[in-house]
Order: structure tokens, then C-alpha cells, then sequence
């Protein structure tokens, strides 16, 4: 049964912020970065690449290629893969990944890697169905005995009176029709769509009459008003979906007749057959013009760990005719392919390299940490006075920024406990002598390294 209860205010709203939970964009105007805008800073050339790269997806003028974020750690290139996501908006499919991943599933890695890659190429399939729309005027279940007992009801057919501001019409229907009616409780007032060739009734709200003559001041069922026009008229649907999900669809709709009765054996794998059916269909409603293509972005970070079989598989389905843009991103410098002994820049072999856009992310400067550290201050949502900032500021130019945000949640920890409204330089100063930093712990370890365990 529904009900209506106060929520507190603890639980008002959504409040995990994450490490990027700021970027909202890229922070352009036009092709011109901002020097802040959208959670981003800095990183002009990067942030104007990337708008590029945005540009060219939204225009499908980069699907089978891909892009390098390369540059050291700490200095944004998740934000910016977080950025393009953003930018690109929902309809664009956006599939991140961590190269670790691939090896830690249990079926082949080639058949991960295709899997992720169809979960980022989007198709909109656009289909125009006949349909009956309009509020229900009357309604009348029919009813017979049941075949095995005759002493029980059963729905047999029904007939229904739908009406538009400017028509109505008495429709007769099917037990198959009257049961769902049954199922969706739909009664006088409500506000129906009725598909006849694909079998289905659709309740979508109760009219704003109807609940206004009943004089209801909270209803769970949405209030939307009566249809115009035809009670029987054309309307197109939009069915967004992934390769990979039509893929699966196509997958359980080919069981073998072992799996009738026996429940049939769920293969995690799809066969090569039936993605080449997938892609037949989705060309052949392409051409007809009920279909568009959207290509999205697969993000794989730390592909320095991927090793030379997937650069390989990579390489090789970027030529394919449906290609996702891949989006790399690596820390690395010069560092070996696993699964060989050879050394290449950012550990990927070179022939891979050479058909990337690499774009270059750089340190941040001073006045850059200090400005990323008051976002994410105010994303937090944690008062903090200059003087903390300044000496946030110089620890982040010492060690790394991602160190200096770290300590800003402990800190705000430690000023409440002492009633502090806010952060102050002795909190932070506090809170860094109990978490260090990487130098420090590298130190440390030297310092006892005869005392720790060796294996």
C-alpha cells in the first residue's frame, strides 16, 4: 500500500562526492577553454583537444579511432575523460574501464573486450506503430467459467470506451487484452494506450479531470491531461539500445531444445554468428531510415597493464565498419609491453601509438592547486580559511594534489570535534603528521626496512 512519510534532512538528497563528482564539462566556449569552468582547471590544450575530440564523436566523424591521455599522476586525465562524458550527454554511450578488469573475468579476454566494445555503440531505433490514446469513458469485463472449474470466474473478453477532447470510439478486445486490463487496475479516468498489433496495454496517468472531480490532494499515479486529435492515430517510438543488448536478446532467443526443459546452460560468451545477424539488422534499418547509429566512447585508464595479445585485438577492431572511439589513458613513461621484451613510450607497442591522437596533460601550478582546492572545498561543502588553503596549497607543490585534497576531509573531521567552524592551518598541520604522504612513507620504509617481512 502507498504511503507518505517526512524525509529528514540527511536523506534529502544524493551527498557521496566522489573524486570527480565536481565536473560537470570541459568548461569551453566555442573550441576556447576557460581558465575555470565546469569543476575543470587549467589543462587549456588538453581541455581544447578534448573539445575537439567531442566535436568530432557528436558529429560522427570519429567513430574507429582512438586518443592517448598521457601525462603524469595527479594531473587530470580521468577529469577529462569525466569532462568528454559529460559533454557528450546521456544519449552517447560511455563505457569506462580499468585495464585491470580484463584479466580478473572468467571468460576469454577478447570476448570481455568485444562485449565492452558494443556496450558503447548506441542505436536508436525509430518505429511508427497505429495505436488507440485517449481517456477511458467505460469499461466492461466479461467474464466465463474456467475450462478446469466451473465454479471460478475467469476474464473471457472485454469492451472499453476511450475518448480525446475531439472523439470517441467502443473498442471489443481478446481475454489476452482483458487480463492485462485486470493487471494494470485501469478504470474509468484513466488515460490508456493501446497497441493492437503488438498485443499490449500501456496506463500512462489519470487525467487531471478525473482527479479533480474526486478532489485528490496526493495520487501516486501521474496527472497528465486528455490526448487531442484521432483516438486512432500514427505515433513513432524510439527504442534506444546497445549492440551488446541486442546482442544478449538475440543470444536467449536462439536456445536449443535441451534448454526448454531443462533450463538450458546461460553461456557468457556470444557467438561470431550471431553479432554478424545483430549488425545485419541493424544496417538493413539503417538504410530503411528507421535507425541512426550513435558511437560511443569506451575509457579504458591504466592501459599500461593491458599486454600485447588486447593492443593487438585493439588495433584490429578499430578497423572494424562498427567501432567505438577508445579513449585511452597511461602515467607511464618509457615501460615494457607485458607479454614481450620490448620497451616502448607509455608501455604500448609502437604500431598502436602511431594511429593515436596523444593529447599531453602537464603539472599544475600553484595558483591551479589553489583554485582546485577551493572546488572541491565547496563541493564538500567544507568552510576552510585562507591560511589553510595557502598551506593546502604548499603541500600539494611538495608532494601531489591528490594528497592535498585527501586531507581536507579528516581535517574538517577534527575541526568539528574541537568546534572549529572551520578548517584552520593547525588542523591540517595535525592531520598530516597522522597520514603521510608517498615521500614520507618511501622514507619510512627505508628507515625500517630490515624490520619488515620480505617474501
Amino acid at each position: 500500500m502507498a504511503g507518505v512519510r517526512e524525509v529528514s534532512e540527511s536523506l534529502r538528497e544524493w551527498e557521496r562526492i566522489a573524486a570527480h563528482s565536481h565536473i560537470t564539462g570541459l568548461g569551453l566556449e566555442g573550441l576556447k577553454a576557460k581558465p575555470v569552468g565546469g569543476g575543470m582547471v587549467g589543462q587549456i590544450e588538453a581541455r581544447e583537444a578534448a573539445g575537439l575530440v567531442v566535436r568530432l564523436i557528436k558529429s560522427g566523424k570519429f567513430a574507429g579511432r582512438a586518443v592517448l591521455l598521457a601525462g603524469p599522476p595527479g594531473t587530470g586525465k580521468t577529469a577529462i575523460a569525466t569532462a568528454i562524458a559529460r559533454e557528450l550527454g546521456r544519449d552517447v554511450p560511455f563505457v569506462p574501464l580499468a585495464a585491470s578488469e580484463i584479466f580478473s573475468t572468467d571468460i576469454k579476454k577478447t570476448e570481455f573486450l568485444m562485449q565492452t566494445l558494443r556496450k558503447a555503440i548506441g542505436a536508436r531505433i525509430h518505429e511508427v506503430r497505429k495505436i488507440y490514446e485517449g481517456e477511458v469513458k467505460e469499461i466492461s469485463i466479461e467474464k466465463a467459467p474456467h475450462p478446469y472449474n466451473p465454479y471460478q470466474q475467469v476474464p473471457a473478453g472485454a469492451t472499453i470506451k476511450i475518448a480525446t477532447t475531439e472523439e470517441s470510439k467502443r473498442l471489443t478486445m481478446d481475454q489476452s487484452f482483458a487480463i492485462q486490463l485486470i493487471q494494470q487496475g485501469i478504470e474509468t479516468g484513466d488515460i490508456v494506450q493501446i497497441d493492437p498489433e503488438g498485443g499490449r496495454i500501456v496506463k500512462l496517468g489519470r487525467s487531471r479531470r478525473s482527479v479533480e472531480e474526486k478532489k485528490v490532494d496526493l495520487s501516486t499515479v501521474q496527472v497528465i491531461d486528455v490526448p487531442n486529435g484521432n483516438v486512432l492515430k500514427e505515433k513513432e517510438f524510439v527504442y534506444p539500445v546497445t549492440l551488446h543488448a541486442l546482442d544478449i536478446a538475440a543470444t536467449r532467443r536462439g536456445g536449443d531444445i535441451f534448454s526448454i526443459f531443462f533450463g538450458g546452460r546461460e553461456s557468457k560468451e556470444i557467438e561470431p554468428e550471431t553479432r554478424r545477424e545483430v549488425d545485419e539488422y541493424i544496417k538493413t534499418l539503417v538504410q530503411e531510415g528507421r535507425c541512426e547509429l550513435l558511437p560511443g566512447v569506451v575509457f579504458i585508464d591504466e592501459c599500461s597493464m593491458l599486454d600485447i595479445e588486447t593492443f593487438a585485438f585493439l588495433n584490429r577492431a578499430l578497423e572494424q565498419d562498427l567501432a567505438p572511439i577508445i579513449i585511452f589513458a597511461t602515467n607511464r613513461g618509457f615501460a615494457m609491453v607485458r607479454g614481450t621484451d620490448m620497451r616502448s613510450p607509455h608501455g604500448m607497442p609502437l604500431d598502436l601509438l602511431d594511429r593515436l591522437l596523444i593529447i599531453n596533460t602537464k603539472p599544475y601550478s600553484r595558483d591551479e592547486i589553489r583554485k582546485i582546492l577551493e572546488i572541491r572545498s565547496e563541493a564538500e561543502k567544507i568552510p576552510i580559511s585562507n591560511e589553510a588553503i595557502e598551506y593546502l596549497t604548499e603541500i600539494g607543490l611538495k608532494t601531489s594534489l591528490r594528497y592535498a585534497v585527501q586531507l581536507m576531509a579528516p581535517a574538517f573531521e577534527l575541526a568539528k570535534e574541537k568546534k572549529a567552524s572551520r578548517i584552520e592551518k593547525d588542523h591540517v598541520s595535525y592531520v598530516e603528521k597522522l597520514f603521510v604522504d608517498v615521500k614520507k612513507s618511501v622514507e619510512y620504509l627505508r628507515e625500517y626496512e630490515k624490520q619488515f617481512l620480505d617474501l
